[in-house]
């Protein structure tokens, strides 16, 4: 793991490895709260000895040891953050960067450097993930199949298979350790920006890579654009040595941020999951909702296809805000098939289950009372335009 992982004696629940981890070392500094280191450089009056770091560093990817070297190598603060999300994750490393797709892109080019560009993946992605395979923008081919056909989907140049569950944006779950058995050897990446490892740790059941999107549930107030990879030491070692050079390096002051939103996120999880648990349940009655998405394994995520036009509800809300994103401490809903999905075919959208009439909410904070008012009068909003869908 990091720098900061020296001191751990025995296992230790969630909650207190989201407080502490990544954390160990302060009081022996005399510290409490951790440090931002802003350098971009870090001065050394041996350059004999940072040649050969560098070295060690281009054969192996290995964080280097003592001193930093310069930022886009590693930032101590941004280490900081990687130790605590290993941790929760239960995997011996993270390496994080400028944004999720930065970091699935850093995936790919690994394996797209080893001559494995071949990708299976399972619909529905992210929208933007879906783009970035569909239209191969870094050289990769991807064959796109249901949980099912993984293993006859692989082939000899297979570099990589790539599931998001709960998936975005309608919920669908799949069987980790099912589809983990079906990769063989080849690595299965998970998305896990939904679940959070609150909920489920991909590691656990046989993922050898876990993506999140850390703009969502590990930064958790809507103010920090990150992505991070949980995974085993061999493989974010080539993870550091593609975010050297092509430079997704992740901000010291986001890496602060976020390393104060882990401390949170159990907390933040459980209470958010307990209001959109009871949402999901209300609109799952409502004779204006059609079909209601809700995971097994909970959640603060609730998608629902509605009777009437879903672009006035969009428009109706006043507490709610209609905004791109989630997993902020205030509850978001959008529009999949006009925002966060727009860049997939409309007829790959429906295929994978996102119709034109599906809503997406990311549930918060709030009182449920408030948020089921603010709901329920936007379902009330007249209709016109609903013959469009």
């Amino acid at each position: 793991m990091g720098a900061h992982d020296d001191v751990r004696t025995a296992p230790r629940a969630l909650a207190t490895e989201a407080v502490h981890a990544g954390r160990d070392d302060l009081a022996r500094q005399g510290l409490h709260a951790p440090p931002i280191d802003l350098s971009t450089t870090y001065p050394s009056y041996d350059s004999r000895g940072e040649a050969a770091r560098i070295d060690a560093f281009a054969a192996t990817g290995a964080e280097p040891d003592g001193p930093p070297v310069y930022g886009r190598l590693g930032n101590p603060t941004v280490a900081r953050f990687e130790t605590a999300l290993a941790r929760l994750e239960g995997t011996e490393a993270a390496v994080a960067f400028a944004s999720g797709m930065a970091a699935l892109s850093a995936v790919l080019l690994v394996r797209a450097s080893m001559g494995l560009r071949h990708v299976v993946a399972v619909r529905p992605l992210y929208g933007c993930s879906d783009h970035l395979l569909t239209a191969g923008l870094l050289g990769s081919e991807v064959t796109w199949t249901d949980p099912a056909g993984i293993a006859e989907a692989l082939r000899p140049d297979t570099g990589l298979v790539i599931v998001e569950s709960p998936a975005n944006p309608t919920l669908a779950e799949v069987d980790l350790r099912a589809v983990a058995h079906a990769c063989g050897s080849v690595p299965l990446l998970v998305d896990n920006t939904f679940a959070t490892p609150v909920l489920q740790r991909p590691a656990g059941q046989g993922a050898r890579l876990v993506l999140h999107s850390a703009t969502k549930y590990l930064g958790g107030h809507g103010d920090v654009l990150a992505g991070v990879i949980a995974c085993d030491e061999d493989f974010a070692g080539r993870l550091r040595q593609v975010r050297f050079a092509t430079g997704g390096v992740l901000h010291p002051l986001a890496g602060y941020l976020l390393l104060r939103g882990l401390s949170t996120l159990p907390v933040r999880v459980r209470a958010a999951s307990a209001n959109a648990a009871e949402l999901a349940h209300r609109l799952a009655a409502d004779p204006r909702v059609a079909r209601v998405h809700y995971p097994r394994i909970g959640g603060a995520m609730v998608s629902f296809e509605t009777h009437g036009d879903p672009h006035e509800v969009i428009a109706g809300v006043r507490l709610i805000t209609p905004a791109v994103s989630l997993g902020s401490v205030d509850t978001l809903i959008q529009h999949p098939a006009s925002i966060s999905h727009r860049i997939v075919d409309a007829d790959d959208r429906r295929v994978a289950g996102v119709s034109d009439r599906l809503l997406r909410m990311s549930v918060g904070l709030e009182d449920v009372e408030d948020l089921w008012s603010d709901l329920d009068q936007a379902l009330k909003r007249p209709t016109r335009g609903a013959e469009l869908y």
